[in-house]
């Protein structure tokens, strides 16, 4: 249960313990003697996307291209939805990441010359079963930072616009903790979990983006009116059917294209973005010319040796299938699928709407990786490149601030850190006696005198009827899934919504958000749990009112707005919203040119 409160005061807070957290760390660290606290929710060493491993970094600039090569890229990729300012930014450091890595042991492969072996025109291959790891060792080896395992960070510290630092508590010991913070840098990665899953009950995390990214960095700041932009680019993998594995390992090892259950290769007919390629493989089946496969058959020995081998850095489970099933890829093509939809924007330009520092509209609150907008394509290297540039804003505003006067005696303070305490207490109080209502469905469990049926909602969700808070917590995230998938463009409707299905998703999830905040926990686990529900819940609301926001379908899949089918000149705009009053206020701004920059002072 929850114990003692303690207060930490440090000159940064780095709220996220993965790729881009690691490397603001190590900036940070290595250039001034700034004290920094990390502050991740699992533990440092295999924590989020990068916990497994990869095989290849697919950010790189090569010797024959340019960052201009990499930014035309992007943009093209994205339909021309991104922020030329921080994609150039971004580009003309990755690889300046990537040497740090090998400097810090990362066995990147190279040919007899020496140089880098690339795989496509932007990526070079790796063996990077180790990479997380191997940035929590050098991380770990700072003098001047304290890293906390097993912290839930649950509300940022908010006063005028401007943040003082943060609360959460530990999972294991009950601690909760104060932080008060000069700057902050949110590196919680991106959102899954909001969409029914490809492999939905206890293989549901077997899934393509890290099922423990539940948009906890989005969610606290939306909350706290924090402007975010272009949610809508909502991204879906193309991976191998039932292992989830990456497609692109295929494509480009070994030139493998998307053909159908006939034989076809289409890939010309819909064209070769990454929605284009998802979208494709939705049409060709919906159409009756399933299943869609990645074309294999034929390879050499030495080909399929391998992907083998590549799969075992970072999808073991697709090298598996293939050993037990005694057929490898080149007796039988790959089947393929999309995957749900994920808020993340290292894919997509989704994310938190940040000057060139890094900055969000909340001053001194930084955002790095997958939670910044605006700069798709990050991959690895990009999320590094964004924790170095958030690093190096907040070292040169250190050494330039001279001393910063603590907010601890205020009385706003006080009373911020008092709320947030009596809810935790509140939210982990017995279930003895515990009744939850459906507000729209009419549905009233009592824990107390339940057996062991399954009660079934309007709405299509089914509530576990037993006293554990976790089934609770569960019904509710599997709630919200259903709700997402059918009304808000998720598998079972081939990714397509409408203006009329936003208005129930809206309604649904409003009602969801009221039932939820009624629900307690009987442990620490459980209440973490709670959180990222809640976290979830306000992603998905935020998403449906950028869905909403976009009067037209630019990214095939990625938002299929059934609607409005069609590409309009007037979409080259960015999608932005602030939460403020309980509502959304959905606004666009204009494209930042080529060779532009914005800041906040704009």
């Amino acid at each position: 249960m929850l114990g003692k409160k303690e207060r930490l005061r440090t000159d940064v807070l780095i709220i996220g313990g993965g790729t881009a957290g690691c490397y603001a760390a190590l900036t940070i660290g290595k250039a001034s003697d700034a004290r920094i606290i990390v502050a991740e929710k699992a533990y440092i060493k295999r924590s989020g996307c990068l916990a497994a491993g990869v095989n290849a970094i697919n950010c790189y600039i090569l010797p024959n291209r340019t960052v201009q090569d990499y930014v035309d890229y992007a943009t093209k990729d994205a339909e021309g939805i991104v922020r030329d300012d921080l994609l150039r930014t971004m580009c003309e450091r990755v690889n300046g990441t990537v040497h740090e890595l090998e400097r810090l042991g990362l066995v990147i492969l190279k040919d007899d010359q020496g140089n880098y072996v690339a795989r496509g025109n932007r990526n070079i291959k790796i063996n990077g079963e180790n990479i997380k790891p191997i940035l929590a060792s050098a991380v770990e080896s700072l003098e001047n930072c304290q890293i906390i395992n097993q912290l839930v960070i649950t509300d940022y510290i908010v006063k005028d616009n401007r943040i003082y630092g943060a609360m959460g508590f530990h999972k294991e010991t009950g601690t909760i903790y104060e932080i008060e913070a000069t700057y902050v840098i949110c590196a919680t990665g991106g959102a899954s979990g909001i969409y029914k899953p490809n492999n939905p009950g206890f293989s549901r995390h077997k899934m393509w983006y890290s099922p423990f990214n539940t948009g906890a960095g989005y969610a606290m700041g939306i909350l706290q009116g924090a402007e975010m932009t272009t949610l809508e680019m909502r991204f879906i993998a193309l991976r191998c059917k039932d292992t989830i594995a990456p497609t692109g390992t295929i494509a480009q090892g070994v030139g493998a294209k998307q053909i159908n259950g006939l034989g076809e290769n289409y890939e010309s007919v819909y064209g070769i973005t990454t929605s284009q390629r998802v979208y494709g493989t939705v049409q060709e089946q919906v159409e009756g010319r399933g299943p869609c496969y990645l074309g294999t058959k034929g390879i050499s020995p030495d080909q399929e040796q391998d992907l083998l081998k590549a799969y075992l850095n970072m999808a073991p489970s697709q090298t598996l299938r293939w050993v037990e099933r005694g057929h490898g890829p080149a007796t039988e093509n790959v089947e393929i699928e999309g995957t749900e939809p994920y808020i993340v924007g290292g894919h997509t330009a989704s994310g938190y709407w940040v000057d060139t520092h890094r900055e969000t509209t909340i001053t001194n609150l930084f955002a790095a990786g997958d939670v910044a907008g605006g700069a798709p394509q990050k991959y690895v290297t990009g999320a590094l490149a964004e924790g170095e540039i958030a690093g190096d804003e907040i070292v040169r505003r250190y050494q330039d601030q001279g001393e910063v006067p603590s907010v601890e005696r205020e009385a706003w303070y006080k009373e911020t850190i008092d709320a947030i305490v009596k809810r935790y207490t509140v939210q982990i109080g017995s279930n003895d006696d515990f009744t939850q209502t459906r507000s729209n469905d009419s549905v009233v469990q009592n824990s107390t005198n339940i057996g062991a049926e399954l009660v079934h909602t309007n709405d299509g969700a089914v509530l576990a009827s037993e006293s554990s808070a976790l089934a609770r917590i569960e019904a509710q995230e599997q709630r919200l899934q259903d709700i997402m998938d059918v009304y808000a463009g998720g598998i079972s409707e081939a990714y397509r919504y409408t203006e009329e299905s936003l208005g129930v998703a809206k309604s649904k999830l409003q009602a969801l958000a009221k039932d939820v905040e009624q629900l307690q926990a009987n442990t620490l686990h459980e209440l973490s749990y709670l959180y990222e529900l809640r976290d979830r819940i306000v992603v998905a609301q935020a998403l449906v009112a950028h869905l909403g926001g976009r009067k037209e379908t630019r990214w095939h899949s990625f938002g299929e707005h059934g609607d409005y089918p069609n590409c309009s000149n007037e979409g080259l705009v960015y999608v932005n919203s602030i939460y403020k009053d309980g509502e959304f206020q959905v606004f666009q701004r204009p494209l930042v040119e080529k060779g532009d920059t914005y800041e906040h002072t704009n």
